[in-house]
């Protein structure tokens, strides 16, 4: 026990190395790493965006990023599964915390989450972003355009999000459609994985159905999205719905007859060649959550693109 230390999240003294607190103690940043603003060294930033004001349905998700983070105080200090590494023992990893958004003036939160997610990213760090409601994507998609062009949108979800709209709109149902006219992104590369509804154009997107993922193996899956987005770079979206209310209850619009959690882990699994280059989790909205059942999957999944990047470095290595 005197070897061991509590409130990680402000007492590292690195941006590498585990943490040991208490899974049911301390300061509770994501996966332990040190809240910081400053960017110097950093290979990934985690950052919360908790915003809902654009949700159809259920409101909520501006708690996804806390549930989120509480969820992952449960990945203790051992190598995590299944990458088999400490993921921090070479890899530098902060959270930069969340981003402050005015809620009575919704019409410049677009810009105010393109501005700062900019910023990030032109540190040259990955940045790992915890929503929120899907309509955050938009912007961060804006700002990594800015520095890669169209990237291949790489999307996990039980809705298609191609409503049209009329380009100002605050809308988590639409900016896919908008992201493909306005050419943010590369259709021709893109994939939508689980849809379980319909919407009235697919801009071009390929979409593999939820029945298909169903019938297809976790293999099958990434193939077809390795070989859709041929090697672009690549904007890894996963909105929580995506999984069966089953395994993702706390959510705005769940969809009956969708994937296990393990199945999609699987795919994930599957993806380590994809070059991605930025990735995000969204539309957690813990008021309807059971047991914390959403929170963690959805900080499993932010794990495991921060246990693809500490693969990736391991390979260079």
């Amino acid at each position: 026990m005197p070897s061991k230390s509590i409130d990680h999240a402000f007492t590292a003294r690195a941006l590498t190395g585990a943490a040991s607190d208490p899974t049911h103690a301390g300061a509770l940043s994501f996966m332990r790493r040190r809240y910081t603003k400053n960017l110097n060294g950093a290979e990934a930033v985690v950052w919360g965006i908790p915003f809902d004001s654009a949700v159809s349905n259920r409101p909520g998700a501006r708690f996804g990023p806390q549930a989120i983070r509480r969820a992952s105080a449960i990945f203790d200090n051992d190598p995590q599964y299944p990458f088999h590494r400490d993921l921090f023992a070479d890899l530098a990893v902060i959270d930069y915390g969340d981003c402050l958004l005015d809620y009575g003036n919704h019409q410049k939160t677009p810009a105010t989450i393109e501005r700062e997610a900019a910023k990030l990213i032109k540190s040259g760090a990955f940045l790992v972003s915890l929503g929120g409601d899907h309509f955050v994507t938009w912007p961060i998609l804006k700002a990594h355009a800015a520095k890669y062009g169209p990237v291949a949108l790489v999307q996990f979800d039980a809705h298609q999000d191609t409503w049209y709209d009329d380009g100002k709109r605050i809308d988590h149902g639409s900016f896919v459609g908008r992201s493909a006219r306005e050419g943010v992104i590369d259709a021709a590369h893109s994939i939508q994985v689980g849809i379980r509804t319909h919407a009235p154009d697919d801009c071009g997107l390929k979409i593999v159905y939820g029945y298909e993922v169903e019938e297809l193996s976790a293999a099958e899956i990434a193939k077809a999205i390795i070989a859709r987005t041929a090697g672009k770079p690549v904007y890894l979206t996963f909105d929580i719905d995506c999984l069966d209310p089953a395994f993702a209850p706390g959510t705005g619009t769940p969809v009956a007859g969708g994937p296990s959690s393990a199945k999609i882990l699987s795919v994930l699994r599957h993806l380590t060649e994809l070059n991605i280059v930025g990735a995000d989790v969204v539309e957690v909205a813990p008021a309807y959550d059971h047991a914390d059942v959403t929170a963690i999957a959805g900080a499993t999944i932010a794990m495991y693109y921060l246990g693809m990047l500490a693969e990736k470095k391991a390979r260079r290595g």
